[in-house]
């Protein structure tokens, strides 16, 4: 009787924390930006600073995916391991950056918070990864993920979108409502409900986590996660972020899945200088819509001309390797071919450090 009885508390316990109302945060002011539609039959809906036709300042028209030697991989172009030496710039910042695959990335700041941003450990939430398997015959190799340490220490997690890629609600309910989690605006009614502590964030709204400041700024890019024909579609309903860390005068960006846009003028213009940039580089590939695809995915010489325009003292790329979909690309890692073969040729003074799943470096 006594072990039915403490298995009815455990189990009442479980079952009224998973039913606790989540605490959800609007940060938006005067001087933050809610780029929402006024009229139409986009009214209500999120859009983009800089919408319309796009002219791009340099693209890669031939051959732009050579080999290189210091890139292994298994096949051309796949399952990869990048092993050409390098050396991280000497920027005292701080702050080390490991990448966990896709855009995943866990953040240790200069005075001792762990930050994780758009953390996905295995496949997007059921049941879309058995149809992602069944039309595209493949599920992603799992990248790195938190230890249970760094798990039970997770000061914030940050999303960027709603996008299965970036956003998982299992991941969620694993991670717990221990942690703050930022996110754009309108993304809190996709979360589970557990008493999680949410933030939704306007662009160029900050909030801070004792002296870590965390800024949400602007991205070109879209959001969807549901759609029932005729009867439900969420498009656009949730806006996309981008986001800044500042600490101790150190700065650390994160831009999110994002078009290359003015927006990045606009964000050196009102933060200067950026010392570590995450830059998207991959899922701008496709046969009929390739058009459509670069609109909202920065090509790796889009990626390396907005490190250019932010005046990045590192850029640090993303969205390809072994842990990505391979959405949008020929190949694993043809996205980092292209970045190597485009920054030799575009001549390019950013200084990269690129990294294979798993590794970290301190800047």
């Amino acid at each position: 009787m006594k072990i039915r009885a403490v298995s009815l508390i455990i189990a009442s316990s479980l079952l009224a924390a998973c039913s606790t109302a989540n605490h959800v945060q609007r940060i938006a002011g005067a001087d933050t930006v809610v780029p929402l539609h006024q009229e139409g039959e986009q009214a209500g809906r999120y859009h983009n600073l800089y919408p319309g036709k796009k002219t791009y300042p340099i693209s890669c028209k031939s051959d732009c995916y050579p080999s290189n030697a210091n890139l292994i991989c298994e096949t051309p172009g796949e399952n990869c391991l990048y092993q050409g030496a390098q050396l991280a710039p000497q920027l005292n910042t701080s702050y080390t950056v490991r990448w966990l695959g896709h855009a995943g990335f866990m953040i240790n700041t200069p005075n001792g918070q762990q930050v994780v941003f758009d953390p996905v450990k295995e496949q997007f939430d059921s049941p879309v990864d058995l149809a992602f398997r069944l039309a595209s015959g493949f599920y992603r190799k799992p990248g790195d993920w938190l230890s249970e340490s760094e798990l039970n220490n997770l000061d914030a997690v940050i999303y960027s979108h709603i996008h299965y890629d970036h956003f998982n609600k299992a991941d969620i309910e694993s991670i717990g409502n221990k942690p703050r989690y930022l996110t754009p605006l309108g993304m809190a009614d996709n979360f589970p409900t557990g008493g999680f502590n949410i933030s939704e964030m306007a662009w160029y709204a900050n909030t801070n986590i004792d002296d870590l400041t965390i800024h949400a700024l602007p991205a070109h890019h879209f959001s969807a996660r549901v759609l029932v024909p005729f009867i439900y579609e969420d498009r656009d309903k949730d806006l996309w972020n981008g986001w800044l860390l500042e600490q101790n005068g150190s700065t650390l960006f994160f831009a999110g899945d994002t078009g290359y846009s003015q927006h990045f003028k606009d964000i050196q213009q009102k933060y200067g200088d950026i010392d570590i940039c995450l830059m998207p580089i991959a899922s701008y590939y496709h046969e009929e819509n390739g058009n459509w695809y670069r609109y909202v995915h920065t090509t790796p010489e889009d990626a390396l001309t907005a490190a250019q325009q932010l005046n990045c003292k590192v850029m640090i790329p993303w969205g390809y390797g072994n842990s990505s979909w391979k959405m949008g690309d020929h190949s694993s890692h043809s996205a980092l071919l292209r970045l190597l073969h485009m920054y030799d040729e575009m001549k390019s003074q950013i200084p990269l450090y690129i990294l294979n799943e798993g590794q970290s470096v301190a800047l």
